[in-house]
């Protein structure tokens, strides 16, 4: 399948920061709102993957990391991130495992309305 891809640190930042826009500049919250669920979108509506490439940024925090993610699995749902959506990173990859917990997490209170 082609990719669409995202790289991270020459896109967005190198240094990513904390979890809402009121904790300070390039949060998830704002990455999702920003880049990632338009990315989404678009390779969504070109049946393309997108491949978020994370490597090049000096560090992620896991609220970050839940914001976005979880956010976006929030949106769309599990099957249709999991359909769309692969993250790429070598320099920690350890975060695809925080990222996977995020986005079942989310579907979880997803599908409890909510409410864990």
């Amino acid at each position: 399948m082609e990719k669409i891809i995202f790289n991270f640190s020459t896109e967005y930042t190198k240094i990513p920061g904390a979890r809402t826009k009121k904790q300070g500049d390039f949060s998830g919250e704002d990455f999702r709102e920003a880049k990632l669920i338009p990315s989404f979108e678009k390779a969504q509506s070109e049946g393309k993957k997108l491949l978020v490439d994370l490597d090049g940024c000096y560090g992620f925090l896991s609220s970050f990391l839940d914001e976005s993610f979880g956010g976006l699995t929030e949106k769309f749902g599990k099957t249709v991130v999991n359909r769309v959506l692969e993250v790429k990173c070598d320099d920690e990859s350890a975060l695809i495992d925080t990222i996977n917990s995020s986005i079942d997490v989310w579907e979880r209170q997803r599908g409890n309305g909510g409410n864990s």
